[in-house]
């Protein structure tokens, strides 16, 4: 044993020892058997009686050692300081018969047994009798086509006979191949929609099935180019826009970004089914077959709303590449909005998965997201857009340090224009009275959202126009502008309907745009000249074009637009 090392027992060697000693006592298994019994008389009633007279002996592990029989401790001895065997056997006894009772009571249903399913994120699943009806209606539509084959024009009584609106006829052709044949046949199209009505139990998720690419749950952008293709192509209100068919790609341009800026909460560039359900597109899909004059679908597929953002650009594109720069969009609304927060726009904040810095340059597609969000600052998304460009470090919240930073440019315009403006720590009070922000010193987004005058602090920042304008009014003013009861107009809506009048009444008035293209008015103009008649009948106007003065520029050999 090394030096300074001190003998100590090992106490629970001993303790085993005494243990497999005290089990072996006959005395002790005699008590053992009898416990045992009388815990399982009450679940084993057929145990006979000669079984309980002579229950086997249990047999105990051997002593570990030769242990002499006068060691071992007596069981009744008066001198041990231990309990007496009778105690203490009861005392185990009793807690081994509460758990082995309890092991024997029947158990109870299971929680999950008892509570309903209720999360369904392919939608709640229908009777099979549904689909075999579905299925039957199917086959009897496509029994009136020759050789039992649908093409694309006769896709519109397949969709119904699914029960889907009108305008999925495109992507229910697509999605059973008929884009490669040029027609389907009844047992594609059946094998198709049966698995889809197996996997994809409501309509945002079929959605997504028949326009996704295979092996995706989302729908990217170019998943929308054939339905909305299909949309140009066949609903009477785009009638007129057959003519023009280097238009198409700039209406479907519009409608995809309109669609993800408002369906696409998360950001992401890709639509789930989820967000789809909560949105109001497939509403709109469903509308489009009842509503002959698509500028009444002022969500997403209004042709007027088209016309203003794609004038709009054209103006500030003076190269007309498509693509314009921070000085093009400076000159929106005649300078309007700070140089700062133009840097911003451009700095990639705000778009994120999209080639926007090439050559220091924004696409068409950017710009829909830019002048809608300009014009209309009270949405979720608008609110999103700009609180993203104000917040510099990307921390997620507006500090007062980034309030300055763009307040001082607005400052700097005031007084050149020779209007005192307020100090920064006046603005700074007025501003946090406004937003009323739950921690103090710095305005988170929920803060924003939860203000019904977000489009009064962002303009305050770094749109002088819309500043000025906001300053005419009193806040009780704006409030009760925001508090309206009934369906009235958004400011974009109001904001397109007032510009698309302005441009309309410039081509009824015979005054076109001064750019320098004339000799480039007349074969476009005689190409387009079929597109006025759709406006011919608004209440103000006689003779309106209904592209305005889009058909000065003659687009021949210019790459189509694609969409991002």
């Amino acid at each position: 044993m090394p030096p300074g090392k001190v003998l100590q027992p090992v106490l629970k060697m001993k303790v085993d020892e005494l243990f497999l000693c005290w089990l072996s006592e006959a005395g002790t298994q005699a008590m053992l058997r009898d416990c045992l019994q009388r815990i399982q008389a009450p679940g084993r009633a057929d145990l006979g009686s000669a079984d309980a007279a002579q229950p086997a002996p249990l047999k105990a592990p051997p002593a570990p050692g030769p242990a002499p029989a006068s060691t071992a401790l007596p069981l009744g001895a008066a001198w041990s300081p231990r309990i007496g065997p009778h105690v203490r056997g009861t005392r185990r006894s009793a807690g081994t018969r509460v758990v082995q009772t309890k092991k024997e009571e029947p158990r109870p249903p299971a929680a999950s047994q008892s509570i309903p399913t209720f999360y369904f994120p392919r939608g709640r699943p229908q009777g099979t009798a549904d689909t075999d009806a579905i299925i039957a209606r199917i086959e009897r539509t496509f029994a009136q086509f020759p050789h039992e084959r649908a093409t694309m024009e006769d896709m519109g009584k397949v969709a119904k006979a699914c029960g889907c609106p009108l305008y999925w006829k495109g992507p229910l052709f697509c999605a059973a191949g008929g884009e490669r044949t040029g027609s389907v046949s009844v047992h594609k199209f059946v094998a198709m929609w049966r698995k889809i009505l197996q996997n994809c139990h409501d309509e945002a998720t079929r959605f997504v099935h028949l326009l996704m690419s295979p092996g995706c749950g989302y729908l990217v952008q170019e998943d929308f180019v054939p339905f909305l293709q299909d949309v140009v192509n066949t609903h009477p209100g785009l009638a007129f826009l057959k003519a023009a068919s280097e238009f198409h790609s700039r209406y479907i341009t519009t409608v995809i970004q309109r669609i993800f800026y408002t369906v696409n909460r998360s950001w992401s560039g890709r639509i789930t089914c989820a967000e789809l359900r909560r949105s109001s597109f497939l509403q709109n899909v469903a509308l489009l077959e009842e509503e002959a004059d698509i500028n009444q679908l002022t969500e997403f597929f209004s042709y007027e709303h088209f016309y203003v953002i794609y004038c709009k650009f054209w103006e500030l594109d003076t190269d007309h590449d498509l693509l314009i720069g921070q000085q093009d969009l400076a000159r929106h609304n005649d300078h309007a909005i700070s140089t700062k927060m133009i840097e911003r726009v451009f700095s990639g904040a705000v778009t994120r998965g999209r080639k926007v810095q090439k050559e220091g340059k924004i696409s068409y597609a950017d710009f829909v997201w830019f002048l809608i969000s300009e014009e209309d600052k009270k949405t979720p998304t608008s609110i999103e857009y700009w609180f993203r460009c104000m917040d510099l470090d990307g921390d997620g919240a507006l500090s007062m340090f980034e309030l300055e930073h763009f307040y001082e440019e607005q400052s700097r315009r005031l007084d050149c224009m020779g209007i005192e403006a307020l100090p920064f720590e006046d603005c700074l009070c007025q501003m946090l009275d406004l937003v009323k922000p739950q921690s103090p010193g710095k305005i988170t987004l929920r803060d924003l959202k939860r203000c019904k005058l977000a489009n009064v602090f962002f303009d305050t920042f770094f749109n002088i126009e819309k500043y000025l304008d906001h300053e005419q009014k009193e806040q009780v003013s704006l409030l009760r502008e925001t508090e309206t009861e009934g369906p009235e107009l958004s400011d974009w809506e109001r904001y397109a309907a007032e510009e698309y009048d302005l441009l309309v009444a410039e081509e009824a008035a015979g005054d076109p745009w001064d750019d320098g293209y004339e000799a480039e008015l007349s074969p476009v103009d005689q190409k387009l000249s079929g597109l006025r008649s759709p406006l011919a009948q608004r209440p103000f106007f006689e003779a309106p074009s209904a592209l305005g003065s889009v058909h000065l520029f003659d687009y021949e050999g210019e790459e189509e637009l694609q969409p991002s």
